[in-house]
């Protein structure tokens, strides 16, 4: 019975001595500013942060085109413009993301919009395991069936992207919530 016990707490206790050692995200939206090359983006990057990889996306000045273009010609100039941005910048972004992962201990990925068309270039895909019920994996078999999704997974990752795009306001407070309590909790004792 202690010996079970015992090995649950392990694991949990080394999770948490292993999200310690994770450096805080504060600062990093600051550092890629000061990094970034000037006349890349148009104004400064977005830097999103979790736990895992930090995500650097900037807005490329829109493609010019004439008055009355296609919405078609407006979509492949702006798809042009990122993919341009992708391959000239390839190699300091490398090396950009070389010098942040060895700093914050998070993957980079990065990303670009021109107009309306974003694209990001390398995103981590993580696994994430779960315990679900009968109720919860019918959801996902009828996401599933349907044609919806390919497979479990898929259908769990359409699940949170729905949540998210119904939520986006709450998920915000939320995180800004997460945010005060990180920046109490760095300032108490050691």
């Amino acid at each position: 019975m202690h010996e079970h016990s015992g090995s649950k707490a392990r694991p949990r206790r080394r999770a948490e001595r292993e999200e310690r050692d994770v450096p805080s995200p504060e600062g990093i939206d600051g550092w890629f500013a000061g990094r970034l090359p000037e006349g890349w983006f148009d104004g400064p990057p977005e830097v999103t942060v979790d736990r895992d990889e930090i995500l650097v996306v900037g807005h490329l000045a829109a493609p010019e085109l004439p008055d009355g273009a296609e919405r078609a010609s407006k979509v492949a100039a702006e798809a042009g413009r990122v993919q341009r941005f992708r391959e000239e910048t390839r190699e300091q972004r490398m090396r950009l993301a070389d010098e942040a992962e060895g700093r914050f201990r998070r993957k980079v990925a990065w990303g670009a919009q021109a107009g309306d068309t974003r694209h990001t270039f390398t995103s981590l895909s993580i696994p994430v395991m779960t315990r679900l019920r009968q109720p919860e994996r019918q959801v996902l078999d009828t996401l599933v069936e349907s044609g919806v999704a390919r497979s479990r997974s898929e259908a769990l990752a359409w699940c949170v992207r729905l949540v998210g795009k119904h939520s986006a306001d709450w998920l915000e407070e939320l995180r800004a919530s997460l945010e005060a309590v990180q920046r109490v909790r760095s300032q108490g004792p050691a």
